[in-house]
Protein backbone atom coordinates (compact mmCIF):
# COMPACT_ATOMS: atom_id res chain seq x y z
CA UNK A 1 0.00 0.00 0.00
CA UNK A 2 1.39 3.35 -1.04
CA UNK A 3 1.72 6.13 1.51
CA UNK A 4 -0.38 9.29 0.89
CA UNK A 5 1.46 12.01 -0.99
CA UNK A 6 1.31 14.50 1.81
CA UNK A 7 3.81 17.36 1.75
CA UNK A 8 4.36 17.17 5.50
CA UNK A 9 4.92 13.43 5.40
CA UNK A 10 7.36 13.76 2.53
CA UNK A 11 9.22 16.49 4.36
CA UNK A 12 9.34 14.31 7.45
CA UNK A 13 10.68 11.33 5.54
CA UNK A 14 13.25 13.54 3.83
CA UNK A 15 14.39 14.90 7.19
CA UNK A 16 14.56 11.38 8.61
CA UNK A 17 16.77 10.33 5.69
CA UNK A 18 18.98 13.42 5.41
CA UNK A 19 18.31 15.85 8.25
CA UNK A 20 18.56 19.57 7.68
CA UNK A 21 22.20 19.20 6.63
CA UNK A 22 22.43 16.60 3.92
CA UNK A 23 25.92 15.06 3.89
CA UNK A 24 27.47 12.13 2.06
CA UNK A 25 28.61 9.19 4.22
CA UNK A 26 32.28 10.24 4.09
CA UNK A 27 31.39 13.82 4.97
CA UNK A 28 29.43 12.49 7.94
CA UNK A 29 32.43 10.45 9.05
CA UNK A 30 34.75 13.47 8.76
CA UNK A 31 32.28 15.63 10.70
CA UNK A 32 32.06 13.04 13.47
CA UNK A 33 35.83 12.71 13.71
CA UNK A 34 36.20 16.50 13.80
CA UNK A 35 33.69 16.77 16.65
CA UNK A 36 35.35 14.01 18.66
CA UNK A 37 38.74 15.64 18.06
CA UNK A 38 37.48 18.91 19.54
CA UNK A 39 36.28 16.91 22.53
CA UNK A 40 39.69 15.30 23.03
CA UNK A 41 41.41 18.69 22.70
CA UNK A 42 39.02 20.01 25.36
CA UNK A 43 39.90 17.12 27.66
CA UNK A 44 43.67 17.42 27.27
CA UNK A 45 43.97 21.22 27.22
CA UNK A 46 41.25 22.23 29.69
CA UNK A 47 40.66 19.29 32.04
CA UNK A 48 44.12 17.77 32.04
CA UNK A 49 46.82 20.36 31.48
CA UNK A 50 44.94 23.43 32.75
CA UNK A 51 42.66 22.20 35.53
CA UNK A 52 44.38 19.10 36.94
CA UNK A 53 48.02 20.20 36.65
CA UNK A 54 47.93 24.00 36.25
CA UNK A 55 50.53 23.74 33.47
CA UNK A 56 48.94 26.70 31.71
CA UNK A 57 46.46 29.47 32.32
CA UNK A 58 43.51 29.95 29.96
CA UNK A 59 41.69 33.12 28.97
CA UNK A 60 38.12 33.07 30.38
CA UNK A 61 36.71 32.90 26.83
CA UNK A 62 38.75 29.78 26.00
CA UNK A 63 38.10 28.24 29.40
CA UNK A 64 34.35 28.64 29.12
CA UNK A 65 34.26 27.33 25.56
CA UNK A 66 35.93 24.11 26.73
CA UNK A 67 33.58 23.81 29.71
CA UNK A 68 30.53 24.27 27.49
CA UNK A 69 31.78 21.84 24.85
CA UNK A 70 32.53 19.13 27.43
CA UNK A 71 29.08 19.61 28.99
CA UNK A 72 27.55 19.28 25.53
CA UNK A 73 29.52 16.25 24.34
CA UNK A 74 30.45 14.33 27.50
CA UNK A 75 28.40 15.58 30.45
CA UNK A 76 31.74 15.86 32.23
CA UNK A 77 31.83 17.61 35.62
CA UNK A 78 35.16 19.45 35.87
CA UNK A 79 35.62 18.88 39.61
CA UNK A 80 35.05 15.14 39.28
CA UNK A 81 37.52 14.63 36.43
CA UNK A 82 40.16 16.84 38.05
CA UNK A 83 39.85 15.18 41.47
CA UNK A 84 40.07 11.65 40.10
CA UNK A 85 43.06 12.46 37.92
CA UNK A 86 44.94 14.17 40.75
CA UNK A 87 44.29 11.16 42.97
CA UNK A 88 45.58 8.90 40.19
CA UNK A 89 48.91 10.76 40.26
CA UNK A 90 49.06 10.82 44.05
CA UNK A 91 48.32 7.07 44.40
CA UNK A 92 49.55 5.76 41.06
CA UNK A 93 49.63 1.95 40.79
CA UNK A 94 48.62 1.64 44.46
CA UNK A 95 45.40 0.17 45.82
CA UNK A 96 43.92 3.68 46.08
CA UNK A 97 44.58 4.43 42.39
CA UNK A 98 41.10 4.89 40.85
CA UNK A 99 41.94 3.10 37.59
CA UNK A 100 45.28 1.28 37.60
CA UNK A 101 45.38 -1.80 35.32
CA UNK A 102 47.95 -3.25 37.74
CA UNK A 103 45.33 -3.11 40.50
CA UNK A 104 42.08 -3.84 38.64
CA UNK A 105 43.48 -5.75 35.66
CA UNK A 106 43.92 -4.48 32.12
CA UNK A 107 40.65 -6.00 30.88
CA UNK A 108 38.63 -4.26 33.57
CA UNK A 109 40.17 -0.84 32.90
CA UNK A 110 39.79 -1.17 29.12
CA UNK A 111 36.18 -2.37 29.19
CA UNK A 112 34.86 -0.87 32.42
CA UNK A 113 36.90 2.31 32.75
CA UNK A 114 33.80 4.48 32.84
CA UNK A 115 32.32 2.43 35.68
CA UNK A 116 35.55 2.84 37.68
CA UNK A 117 35.33 6.58 37.06
CA UNK A 118 31.71 6.81 38.25
CA UNK A 119 32.54 4.81 41.37
CA UNK A 120 35.35 7.20 42.33
CA UNK A 121 33.28 10.26 41.44
CA UNK A 122 30.82 9.18 44.14
CA UNK A 123 33.58 9.29 46.78
CA UNK A 124 33.14 12.61 48.67
CA UNK A 125 36.59 12.32 50.26
CA UNK A 126 38.22 12.32 46.82
CA UNK A 127 36.20 15.37 45.74
CA UNK A 128 37.08 17.29 48.91
CA UNK A 129 40.78 16.43 48.99
CA UNK A 130 41.64 16.72 45.30
CA UNK A 131 38.98 19.04 43.84
CA UNK A 132 40.37 22.38 44.99
CA UNK A 133 40.64 25.24 42.51
CA UNK A 134 38.02 23.95 40.08
CA UNK A 135 35.21 26.19 38.71
CA UNK A 136 32.53 27.10 41.24
CA UNK A 137 30.69 29.98 39.55
CA UNK A 138 26.93 30.36 39.00
CA UNK A 139 26.97 28.41 35.72
CA UNK A 140 28.89 25.54 37.25
CA UNK A 141 26.61 25.28 40.28
CA UNK A 142 23.28 25.79 38.51
CA UNK A 143 23.86 24.22 35.09
CA UNK A 144 27.05 22.28 34.30
CA UNK A 145 27.23 20.29 37.54
CA UNK A 146 23.55 20.31 38.49
CA UNK A 147 22.30 19.21 35.08
CA UNK A 148 25.35 17.39 33.79
CA UNK A 149 23.32 15.07 31.53
CA UNK A 150 21.27 17.86 29.94
CA UNK A 151 24.12 18.80 27.62
CA UNK A 152 24.40 15.36 26.03
CA UNK A 153 20.61 15.34 25.63
CA UNK A 154 20.83 18.67 23.81
CA UNK A 155 23.63 17.24 21.64
CA UNK A 156 21.34 14.36 20.66
CA UNK A 157 18.64 16.81 19.56
CA UNK A 158 21.19 18.79 17.53
CA UNK A 159 22.58 15.67 15.83
CA UNK A 160 19.09 14.39 14.98
CA UNK A 161 18.08 17.79 13.61
CA UNK A 162 21.20 18.06 11.46
CA UNK A 163 21.45 14.50 10.15
CA UNK A 164 18.12 12.79 10.70
CA UNK A 165 18.28 9.14 11.71
CA UNK A 166 22.04 9.07 11.01
CA UNK A 167 22.43 11.65 13.77
CA UNK A 168 21.81 8.90 16.31
CA UNK A 169 24.96 7.10 15.11
CA UNK A 170 26.93 10.37 15.19
CA UNK A 171 25.77 11.00 18.75
CA UNK A 172 26.59 7.43 19.84
CA UNK A 173 30.19 7.79 18.57
CA UNK A 174 30.51 11.15 20.35
CA UNK A 175 29.28 9.63 23.62
CA UNK A 176 31.56 6.58 23.38
CA UNK A 177 34.70 8.42 22.30
CA UNK A 178 35.90 9.77 25.64
CA UNK A 179 35.07 6.66 27.75
CA UNK A 180 36.90 4.46 25.24
CA UNK A 181 39.86 6.73 24.46
CA UNK A 182 40.42 8.36 27.86
CA UNK A 183 38.93 6.01 30.45
CA UNK A 184 40.02 2.92 28.53
CA UNK A 185 43.04 3.53 26.32
CA UNK A 186 44.92 6.18 28.33
CA UNK A 187 44.13 4.83 31.80
CA UNK A 188 44.58 1.22 30.70
CA UNK A 189 46.91 0.75 27.75
CA UNK A 190 49.14 3.70 28.71
CA UNK A 191 49.99 1.95 31.97
CA UNK A 192 50.43 -1.46 30.41
CA UNK A 193 51.81 -1.43 26.84
CA UNK A 194 54.14 0.89 24.95
CA UNK A 195 57.62 2.36 25.25
CA UNK A 196 59.20 4.36 28.06
CA UNK A 197 61.54 7.31 27.68
CA UNK A 198 61.97 7.69 31.42
CA UNK A 199 62.22 5.33 34.37
CA UNK A 200 59.59 6.92 36.62
CA UNK A 201 58.22 5.20 39.72
CA UNK A 202 54.92 4.16 38.09
CA UNK A 203 54.21 1.92 35.08
CA UNK A 204 53.25 4.67 32.61
CA UNK A 205 54.12 4.19 28.95
CA UNK A 206 53.94 6.11 25.70
CA UNK A 207 51.45 4.35 23.42
CA UNK A 208 52.68 6.11 20.29
CA UNK A 209 55.26 8.82 19.51
CA UNK A 210 52.60 10.64 17.49
CA UNK A 211 49.97 12.11 19.76
CA UNK A 212 47.17 12.90 17.31
CA UNK A 213 44.17 10.64 17.86
CA UNK A 214 43.97 11.39 21.61
CA UNK A 215 45.41 14.91 21.20
CA UNK A 216 48.81 14.14 22.77
CA UNK A 217 47.66 11.92 25.62
CA UNK A 218 49.38 9.02 23.87
CA UNK A 219 52.66 10.35 25.36
CA UNK A 220 51.72 9.22 28.85
CA UNK A 221 55.13 8.22 30.21
CA UNK A 222 56.40 11.70 29.30
CA UNK A 223 53.45 13.19 31.16
CA UNK A 224 54.03 11.16 34.33
CA UNK A 225 57.68 12.21 34.23
CA UNK A 226 56.85 15.91 33.94
CA UNK A 227 53.20 16.17 35.10
CA UNK A 228 53.17 19.97 35.34
CA UNK A 229 54.41 20.47 31.79
CA UNK A 230 52.01 21.88 29.19
CA UNK A 231 53.95 20.05 26.47
CA UNK A 232 53.88 16.25 26.42
CA UNK A 233 56.45 15.52 23.68
CA UNK A 234 60.14 15.46 24.65
CA UNK A 235 61.96 13.63 21.86
CA UNK A 236 62.62 15.05 18.35
CA UNK A 237 60.54 12.27 16.77
CA UNK A 238 57.53 12.79 19.07
CA UNK A 239 54.55 14.95 18.12
CA UNK A 240 51.94 16.36 20.50
CA UNK A 241 49.08 17.97 18.59
CA UNK A 242 47.65 19.28 21.86
CA UNK A 243 50.80 21.38 22.22
CA UNK A 244 50.24 22.75 18.70
CA UNK A 245 46.83 24.07 19.76
CA UNK A 246 48.22 25.47 23.01
CA UNK A 247 51.00 27.28 21.13
CA UNK A 248 48.46 28.77 18.73
CA UNK A 249 46.23 29.86 21.61
CA UNK A 250 49.22 31.46 23.32
CA UNK A 251 49.96 33.53 20.21
CA UNK A 252 46.33 34.66 20.18
CA UNK A 253 46.46 35.65 23.84
CA UNK A 254 44.08 32.86 24.89
CA UNK A 255 46.64 30.84 26.89
CA UNK A 256 49.74 31.38 28.97
CA UNK A 257 52.12 28.43 29.31
CA UNK A 258 53.63 28.15 32.78
CA UNK A 259 55.91 25.15 32.38
CA UNK A 260 57.46 22.86 29.75
CA UNK A 261 59.84 19.88 30.14
CA UNK A 262 63.30 20.88 31.42
CA UNK A 263 66.23 20.49 29.05
CA UNK A 264 69.64 19.35 30.24
CA UNK A 265 72.29 21.94 29.44
CA UNK A 266 75.94 20.96 29.02
CA UNK A 267 78.81 23.38 29.60
CA UNK A 268 82.51 22.99 30.19
CA UNK A 269 83.55 19.76 31.92
CA UNK A 270 84.27 20.51 35.59
CA UNK A 271 87.60 19.33 37.00
CA UNK A 272 85.68 17.26 39.56
CA UNK A 273 82.02 16.68 40.30
CA UNK A 274 80.83 19.20 42.89
CA UNK A 275 77.62 20.51 44.44
CA UNK A 276 76.63 22.15 41.15
CA UNK A 277 76.99 18.77 39.45
CA UNK A 278 74.81 17.24 42.15
CA UNK A 279 72.19 19.96 41.65
CA UNK A 280 72.21 19.30 37.89
CA UNK A 281 71.85 15.56 38.50
CA UNK A 282 68.87 15.96 40.80
CA UNK A 283 67.15 18.58 38.62
CA UNK A 284 67.60 16.58 35.42
CA UNK A 285 67.66 13.06 36.85
CA UNK A 286 65.15 11.58 34.41
CA UNK A 287 66.95 12.84 31.33
CA UNK A 288 70.35 11.92 32.77
CA UNK A 289 69.20 8.39 33.56
CA UNK A 290 67.70 8.09 30.08
CA UNK A 291 71.17 9.01 28.75
CA UNK A 292 72.67 6.32 30.99
CA UNK A 293 70.22 3.78 29.56
CA UNK A 294 71.34 4.73 26.06
CA UNK A 295 74.97 4.16 27.05
CA UNK A 296 74.02 0.85 28.62
CA UNK A 297 72.39 -0.28 25.37
CA UNK A 298 75.60 0.63 23.55
CA UNK A 299 77.65 -1.36 26.07
CA UNK A 300 75.25 -4.27 25.69
CA UNK A 301 75.77 -4.26 21.93
CA UNK A 302 79.57 -4.26 22.39
CA UNK A 303 79.36 -7.11 24.90
CA UNK A 304 77.13 -9.11 22.59
CA UNK A 305 79.59 -8.74 19.73
CA UNK A 306 82.48 -9.70 22.00
CA UNK A 307 80.72 -12.85 23.18
CA UNK A 308 79.84 -13.82 19.62
CA UNK A 309 83.44 -13.24 18.52
CA UNK A 310 84.59 -15.69 21.22
CA UNK A 311 81.85 -18.12 20.15
CA UNK A 312 80.46 -17.93 23.66
CA UNK A 313 76.80 -18.34 24.53
CA UNK A 314 75.26 -14.88 24.05
CA UNK A 315 71.70 -16.00 24.76
CA UNK A 316 72.19 -15.52 28.49
CA UNK A 317 72.57 -11.76 28.16
CA UNK A 318 70.03 -11.41 25.36
CA UNK A 319 67.21 -12.56 27.61
CA UNK A 320 68.03 -9.82 30.15
CA UNK A 321 68.44 -6.92 27.71
CA UNK A 322 65.01 -5.50 28.49
CA UNK A 323 65.69 -5.22 32.22
CA UNK A 324 69.30 -4.00 32.44
CA UNK A 325 68.37 -0.32 32.61
CA UNK A 326 65.30 -0.70 34.85
CA UNK A 327 65.07 0.21 38.53
CA UNK A 328 65.60 -2.78 40.81
CA UNK A 329 62.03 -2.67 42.12
CA UNK A 330 60.63 -2.57 38.56
CA UNK A 331 62.21 -5.86 37.46
CA UNK A 332 59.56 -8.63 37.58
CA UNK A 333 60.32 -11.55 39.85
CA UNK A 334 60.40 -13.90 36.84
CA UNK A 335 63.15 -11.82 35.21
CA UNK A 336 65.42 -11.53 38.28
CA UNK A 337 67.22 -14.88 37.69
CA UNK A 338 67.79 -13.98 34.02
CA UNK A 339 69.25 -10.62 35.02
CA UNK A 340 71.51 -12.27 37.60
CA UNK A 341 72.83 -14.74 35.01
CA UNK A 342 73.49 -11.93 32.53
CA UNK A 343 75.40 -9.95 35.12
CA UNK A 344 77.45 -13.00 36.05
CA UNK A 345 78.28 -13.60 32.38
CA UNK A 346 79.35 -10.01 31.74
CA UNK A 347 81.42 -8.05 34.29
CA UNK A 348 80.91 -4.92 32.16
CA UNK A 349 77.11 -5.08 32.33
CA UNK A 350 77.27 -6.05 35.99
CA UNK A 351 79.36 -2.95 36.72
CA UNK A 352 76.99 -0.69 34.79
CA UNK A 353 73.93 -2.07 36.56
CA UNK A 354 75.62 -1.68 39.95
CA UNK A 355 76.76 1.87 39.29
CA UNK A 356 73.37 2.85 37.90
CA UNK A 357 71.75 1.89 41.19
CA UNK A 358 74.43 3.77 43.16
CA UNK A 359 73.79 6.87 41.06
CA UNK A 360 70.02 6.58 41.54
CA UNK A 361 70.49 6.53 45.31
CA UNK A 362 72.02 10.03 45.09
CA UNK A 363 68.59 11.67 44.90
CA UNK A 364 66.74 9.02 46.90
CA UNK A 365 68.98 9.37 49.95
CA UNK A 366 67.43 11.12 52.94
CA UNK A 367 70.21 10.45 55.44
CA UNK A 368 73.19 12.15 53.75
CA UNK A 369 73.81 15.87 53.76
CA UNK A 370 74.22 17.83 50.53
CA UNK A 371 77.95 18.07 51.13
CA UNK A 372 78.26 14.32 51.68
CA UNK A 373 76.25 13.58 48.53
CA UNK A 374 78.57 15.83 46.52
CA UNK A 375 81.56 13.86 47.87
CA UNK A 376 79.79 10.60 47.00
CA UNK A 377 79.11 11.85 43.48
CA UNK A 378 82.72 12.88 43.04
CA UNK A 379 83.82 9.39 44.10
CA UNK A 380 81.24 7.87 41.73
CA UNK A 381 82.65 9.80 38.76
CA UNK A 382 86.21 8.86 39.66
CA UNK A 383 85.22 5.21 39.85
CA UNK A 384 83.38 5.40 36.52
CA UNK A 385 86.34 7.00 34.76
CA UNK A 386 88.75 4.44 36.22
CA UNK A 387 86.53 1.50 35.27
CA UNK A 388 88.00 1.03 31.82
CA UNK A 389 84.44 0.87 30.42
CA UNK A 390 84.11 3.40 27.61
CA UNK A 391 80.37 3.93 28.11
CA UNK A 392 80.85 4.74 31.81
CA UNK A 393 83.80 7.04 31.11
CA UNK A 394 81.91 9.02 28.50
CA UNK A 395 78.83 9.26 30.70
CA UNK A 396 80.87 10.57 33.62
CA UNK A 397 82.38 13.31 31.47
CA UNK A 398 78.91 14.41 30.33
CA UNK A 399 77.72 14.35 33.92
CA UNK A 400 80.57 16.63 34.99
CA UNK A 401 79.53 19.02 32.21
CA UNK A 402 75.87 19.09 33.28
CA UNK A 403 74.36 22.37 34.39
CA UNK A 404 71.26 22.86 36.54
Amino acid sequence: MLLPDWAALNAGLDWLANGFWSLNWWQLVLFTLAMTHVTMVSVTVFLHRHQAHRALDLHPVASHFFRFWLWLTTGQVTKEWTSIHRKHHAKCEQLEDPHSPHVYGIKTVLLQGYELYRKEAANPETMTRYGHGTPNDWLERHLYSRFSTAGVGLMLVIDLALFGAAGLAVWAVQMAWTPVMAAGIVNGAAHYWGYRNFEVADASTNISPWGILIAGEELHNNHHTYPTSAKLSVKPYEFDIGWVYISLMQRLGLANVKKTPPKLALGAVRAVADEKTLEALISNRYEIMASYAKDMRRAFKDELQALQARHADAAVIKTAKRWLHRDVDKVPAAAVPQLALARAASPVLDKMVLMREELRQMWLSRSHTREQLAVDLQAWCQQAEASGIAALQQFSLRLRAAQA
